[in-house]
């Protein structure tokens, strides 16, 4: 397609998207007393009662928190419209309705920003100057650098870097990855941004991270906690808050514990506790104290699958004083008694709201306390997790219908959904947040670096493969020091980005090549972590430009590299989307045929009942042990002993006082805490150019109004947060949605630095510190002190 108005369409109109931002607040009902239109038909290539209007089923695939079924309604080979699931809305099946997100779809798929072309860097990295250049030339690059950079440093120096802007089974990444498996090998990555310690620490508890029940059996609780949780926003799994919308109509008491009064806590919750951001184990701390004080424990519970709660359930040879009960009653080496009073004073939380708290999730059984990703992105953030999987097993909640083992709390069930094959002869691993240490001091990094699968690394990254991503710089911590790492040529040699926009990330690129948009592609993507369905992606329009498919110019790539008929084994993407399904249909039978998948666009499991976590151990301990060393819930764990490091990686979980925590003496300079939670009107960093979407939620810092007043800041006003790594211009919200103290900057504005140095956007992680937490070697992106002033 030319350069013509015919991808520049008349738009939907403002006040109806509006009226849409205003119902999605209130929760996924709201949307069914507004429409988009006259009904769409649930077919691929029917007609619709618009003549010549094909409606394609499809779907996202970001890491947006929920994927959903959305309809493109496309006419003359242009998206005139976008629909979302129009099937019946049942307790058994219901829809999978899409978001403001993928509602404003044309805002991006048309925008006039898209980049268009191959080009290669000119003038220095980080700049943004590019020349446009043919794909032959981007392609023979890529290849001469790949060669050089394999034979010169060997594997270990390329790195596919994490990137999560397209998430489907046939992603760019999928592909690079299958392609340098076949070269010879990267060094490869494990954990997440939004997960690491979750994911990390989880199993010193459990043995795994499927801690889950599944969504429907929320219903059967009495009492649900959200700590540090607001799926209203995050989403967190398409139809989340239905589920938890049932389980309050059913009676659940829902208590939500935050710095701020999120909108999760305007739509569902019965009690708003505020905390200070890095805290949560000093609440959990005391909540303990006050169930064991007032015996209030489950006590043959914990006698019967436990080890370490208390000096008589500790594995041989460790000193008294070391188990938990000790702890929490002061009777280890701390001597603290870990009493209301003494929480109090650290998290801000009264000592009868804290007793109170303990009663009821010690009493009102089942209980599911269910931990978000948020408070374990501070710089001990294992600690919380740890914490809330020790007050399940004291409150004997795990196993239960109604109850939640805590922790990462991935779903019991899963479906095993077949894969693009790849493999790997590269051993070497690191945390995927650790990649500027990497890059500066690689060669000789260890397991005490996070190095995993080798002993040493034996190169510093020297080729970085950034495809659909904007962690290389956007979404990392301290963008100010991370570019100037990149902007350093003799460290990272050369940097290819595949991208639809001219991120801060694709600034960066030595070779920067046009994405196809994901209503230009077909794809396969799964739930977004929870849910028990399959989604098919298809293609609703051509591409445009020079855009192109991964898979296409990988090809080309593998060409060069002399593998093209060992990576395509002769077949086409539809083949290979044939082949995943295959796969698929081997695991489970029942599952459709290609075609008919394809055509209809998703397929549900229905399940008779919900999936209850460690069911099977609590019932038949004898038959089914914690996949754990022990066979036990591990509330004291011989490995973490074992790694000698008690002051950050503890045995049993404790509270642990943060770096640019409340107790630091740095607030006698920069006094606020500064959180970085998900917005509503991004997926990370995605959609943060969709001019609809800023309507919906502008980018502002949230402050309390008695911080904003001893700074003479009035809401709306222009102000500046700033600490020693870097400083921020964006308006003021001033409102008591925020506890004192605190200040929330949503993290995903797109990094805009002025010529000193100042971002103009709102970037929150030019604040953020690179300091990866002791055990994960993950993000602590929560964990920030700064100051507020008027700009």
């Amino acid at each position: 397609m030319a350069e013509d108005t015919k991808l520049w369409l008349k738009p939907i109109s403002r006040r109806k998207f509006l009226a849409l931002s205003a119902a999605a607040a209130g929760g996924v009902a709201a949307l069914t007393t507004l429409s988009w239109g006259k009904k769409a038909n649930a077919v691929s290539n029917s007609g619709s009662q618009d003549e010549g209007v094909k409606i394609v089923p499809t779907s996202g695939s970001h890491n947006c928190g929920g994927r959903c079924i959305v309809k493109a309604h496309v006419k003359d080979g242009v998206i005139v419209r976008i629909t979302t699931d129009d099937a019946p809305d049942t307790e058994a099946r219901p829809q999978l309705r899409a978001c403001l997100r993928c509602r404003s779809y044309r805002n991006r798929l048309y925008h006039p920003d898209r980049l268009k072309y191959p080009m290669k860097k000119v003038g220095k990295r980080g700049e943004g100057k590019f020349q446009r250049i043919s794909w032959d030339e981007a392609i023979t690059t890529i290849a001469e650098q790949t060669k050089r950079i394999m034979q010169q440093y060997g594997p270990e120096a390329i790195y596919v870097h994490y990137a999560s802007g397209n998430a489907g089974k046939v992603a760019e990444r999928v592909w690079m990855q299958r392609l340098l498996g076949l070269y010879g090998g990267y060094l490869n990555y494990y954990g997440t941004y939004s997960t690491a310690q979750t994911q990390y620490a989880t199993p010193y508890t459990y043995g795994t991270i499927n801690t889950g029940n599944s969504r429907e059996d929320w219903v059967n609780s009495k009492l649900i906690i959200l700590w540090g949780w607001n799926p209203t926003e995050t989403i967190h799994g398409t139809n989340t808050m239905y589920y938890l919308r049932r389980a309050k109509e059913a009676g659940a008491k829902i208590i939500v514990i935050d710095p701020r009064y999120t909108d999760t806590v305007i739509g569902l919750a019965d009690e708003w506790i505020p905390i200070r951001p890095t805290t949560d184990n000093a609440l959990m701390d005391a909540m303990a104290y006050v169930m064991i004080t007032e015996n209030l424990h489950n006590q043959a519970f914990l006698d019967k699958y436990c080890l370490g709660f208390d000096e008589e359930h500790m594995p041989p040879g460790i000193p008294p004083g070391n188990s938990y009960k000790s702890y929490i009653l002061g009777l280890g080496d701390d001597k603290t008694p870990k009493t209301p009073e003494w929480a109090e004073a650290i998290t801000g939380v009264p000592r009868n709201t804290i007793i109170k708290l303990a009663r009821e999730y010690a009493t009102m059984k089942p209980a599911a306390l269910l931990q978000g990703w948020g408070p374990q992105r501070q710089a001990y953030g294992e600690q919380f997790v740890r914490g809330g999987t020790v007050l399940a097993a004291i409150t004997g909640n795990v196993g239960i219908s109604g109850g939640w083992a805590s922790g990462a709390g991935y779903q019991a069930r899963s479906q095993k959904i077949g894969s693009i094959p790849i493999k790997n002869p590269c051993k070497a691993s690191i945390s995927c947040f650790i990649w500027p240490d990497a890059v500066k001091r690689g060669k000789g990094m260890g397991a005490a670096d996070g190095v995993q699968g080798v002993e040493r690394l034996s190169a510093n990254i020297k080729l970085i493969f950034n495809l659909a991503g904007n962690t290389l710089i956007n979404q990392h911590s301290d963008c100010n020091a991370t570019a100037r790492l990149l902007q350093d040529e003799s460290l990272v040699e050369f940097i290819v980005v595949s991208e639809q926009f001219m991120t801060p990330s694709a600034k960066f690129a030595d070779i920067l090549l046009p994405a196809d948009n994901y209503m230009e592609r077909d794809d396969i993507v799964t739930p977004w972590g929870f849910g028990d369905y399959l989604l098919y992606m298809n293609k609703a329009v051509d591409t445009v430009f020079e855009c192109r498919n991964g898979y296409d110019w990988v090809a080309d790539l593998a060409d060069k590299l002399g593998l093209k008929e060992q990576f395509t084994e002769g077949r086409t993407l539809e083949d290979w989307l044939r082949y995943i399904v295959d796969e698929t249909r081997k695991n489970h039978p029942e599952f459709p045929t290609y075609e008919e998948f394809k055509q209809k666009g998703y397929y549900q499991w229905q399940y008779p009942e919900p999936a209850i976590a460690f069911k099977k151990q609590i019932e038949d301990p004898a038959n089914n042990p914690f996949p754990t060393p022990s066979g036990k819930i591990e509330i004291f764990s011989e490995r973490l002993w074992k790694m000698n490091n008690p002051q950050e990686i503890p045995a049993i979980p404790k509270y642990v006082p943060s770096w640019e925590g409340p107790q630091d003496p740095l607030r006698e300079k920069y006094p606020l805490q500064c959180i970085t939670p998900h917005y509503r009107r991004r997926s990370h960093s995605t959609f943060d150019n969709v001019p609809w979407m800023e309507e919906v939620a502008p980018q502002v810092v949230w402050i309390n109004p008695i911080d904003a007043k001893v700074r003479g800041i009035k809401d709306g006003d222009k102000v500046k947060v700033f600490n020693d790594r870097g400083a921020m211009i964006l308006p003021a919200k001033v409102t008591p949605r925020i506890m004192p103290g605190v200040v929330s900057v949503p993290q995903g504005a797109w990094w805009s630095p002025d010529a000193n140095g100042v971002d103009q956007r709102g970037c929150a992680n030019v604040i953020t510190k690179y300091h990866p937490t002791p055990l994960a070697h993950g993000n602590p992106q929560h964990t920030n002190l700064v100051q507020v002033a008027k700009a």
